[in-house]
């Protein structure tokens, strides 16, 4: 914690020299969002480069003087929060002001940005996200306040910590790891008893786009326990995005790879070429947007594409076929198709890439 006072001390002391020399001050952060300063390592996935090309949030320019002005706000409120050993949501932050902030998504960019001009990850500023991920299965905790949680399956599924760095003895006996993009399926495969039926593992969804929390957790689970993580996505460019997130980290959080993804996961379904494997009906399948050929197209080119041939012979089936088809899709077949034929299948004979 002193040194999150310090770098923010830092920071004014900047501020406060450059009006002593009757100056406008200045904020420098590194520009989060552009793919230059990204690289990407097989062992991390995508980080920030060391000399990366950087902003300036400046007090004296019309478009980003209000910005500045919220980030010494926020700075103020994390150094008092920090000094108190106290913790708060981002959402406490946008409600304790929400005329002066305007969104909750101004909050959110500011965060990051103020994580990433302090190099410093977002916990150690005190600051929580709200959790939306679910975790299910053989795995056992205590959090930081000393509750124990026992995840074994049962109908219902814990939400996943709002403060993963701060829980302790993770008991399991997992065999795997499965991450459900979608709530729907992740709830499916409870009812079914998906946890227990083919050998003990244990399923996590973010669902949808994965908050920070469940990143963490993750990656927490594979430090832990070292097991085989596999993925459970829509065949679409959406699904796979999200698969790109859990494993190579994202860009705009590229700063803080080194904690957030597990380059080791791999990719089990549903695979464009099941698809055609299965016999899926046509009819049942989505046509493609235009918004959907843009992203294949775009994650195509990224690079750790490059790195994955099979990965890039299913998404080029994908792009060929202008189809995408949702993991419910299998229930065409049988209603218990995916728990009970599709992943029993895919995990005894090694179908994933």
């Amino acid at each position: 914690s002193s040194e999150v006072l310090e770098a923010i001390e830092n920071v004014i002391q900047d501020v406060l020299k450059s009006l002593a020399q009757k100056k406008a001050p200045v904020l420098t952060l590194a520009n989060r969002s552009d793919w230059r300063n990204i690289e990407f390592k097989d062992s991390v996935g995508l980080q920030m480069i060391p000399h990366c090309t950087t902003k300036q949030i400046r007090s004296d320019c019309p478009r980003s003087a209000s910005k500045f002005a919220l980030m010494l706000k926020i700075l103020s409120m994390i150094y008092k929060m920090v000094q108190s050993n106290t913790y708060a949501t981002k959402r406490d932050i946008y409600y304790s002001d929400t005329l002066l902030f305007g969104s909750q998504s101004v909050v959110d960019n500011i965060i990051n940005d103020i994580s990433c001009m302090l190099k410093i990850p977002r916990r150690s500023l005190h600051i929580l996200s709200t959790t939306k991920g679910f975790v299910a299965g053989n795995l056992s905790y205590t959090e930081e306040d000393g509750t124990k949680v026992n995840c074994t399956c049962s109908a219902t599924a814990v939400t996943v910590p709002s403060n993963v760095q701060g829980i302790k003895n993770l008991i399991s006996h997992a065999k795997f790891m499965l991450i459900v993009e979608k709530d729907a399926t992740f709830q499916r495969l409870l009812d079914d008893d998906f946890c227990n039926k083919l050998s003990p593992c244990i399923m996590i969804t973010g669902r949808g786009v994965p908050d920070l929390n469940t990143r963490l957790l993750v990656r927490k689970l594979w430090d832990s326990f070292q097991i085989p993580i596999f993925t459970l996505m829509d065949a679409d460019p959406h699904g796979v995005e999200i698969m790109c997130i859990y494993k190579y980290g994202s860009v705009s959080m590229s700063f803080e790879a080194h904690h957030l993804t597990v380059p080791s996961i791999k990719w089990l379904g549903l695979l464009p070429s099941d698809l055609e494997r299965l016999n899926i009906r046509k009819d049942v399948l989505i046509p493609f947007t235009k918004q959907d050929q843009n992203k294949l197209a775009s994650i195509q080119k990224r690079p750790y594409i490059a790195c994955q041939p099979m990965w890039k012979k299913e998404l080029e089936i994908m792009a060929a076929s202008k189809l995408k088809a949702e993991i419910q899709v299998l229930t065409s077949l049988s209603s218990d198709y995916l728990s009970r034929v599709y992943l029993p299948n895919k995990l005894q004979f090694g179908g994933w890439l």
